[in-house]
């Protein structure tokens, strides 16, 4: 596995929580899991993330208060967002903004995307977006 050059890593709560959100819900793949540091590495369709639980401050910027991660949201490209929007709703898990397709200028050209947002167990806003093309 090669990896990202920008890799985020969420600081959670409850590494177990978090993993079965990940994992179980989203589809994510545990590439590595460190037990004793609570941490792993995971990844979807070439999106790559870690998770470690809070265990102090040293790479805490300031107060950590649900929700995490304000400020900022993670863009994750996969094939098909239908098998996603299923688990969640199977799982009784509220979108944060419903699917919609949307079209983006670059350039002369259009890129298309249909997309939603969903807010992990922590508070982390994730964007899944299936590629329409360009028009």
């Amino acid at each position: 596995m090669k990896l990202n050059t920008l890799i985020p890593e969420l600081t959670v709560l409850n590494i177990d929580v978090s993993l079965n959100f990940y994992t179980k819900i989203l589809g994510f793949k545990i590439e590595y899991f460190r037990e004793e540091d609570k941490f792993a590495f995971i990844s979807l369709n070439g999106a790559q993330m870690m998770l470690e639980e809070y265990n102090n401050e040293l790479w805490s910027t300031g107060s950590l208060e649900y929700p995490f991660g304000r400020g900022i949201n993670f863009s994750i490209e996969v094939p098909d967002i239908n098998p996603i929007l299923e688990n969640l709703k199977n799982n009784n898990i509220n979108l944060k903004l419903d699917v919609e397709e949307k079209w983006y200028r670059k350039g002369t050209k259009l890129l298309g995307e249909k997309h939603f947002l969903v807010m992990d167990t922590d508070g982390y806003l994730l964007r899944f977006l299936e590629d329409l093309g360009e028009k």
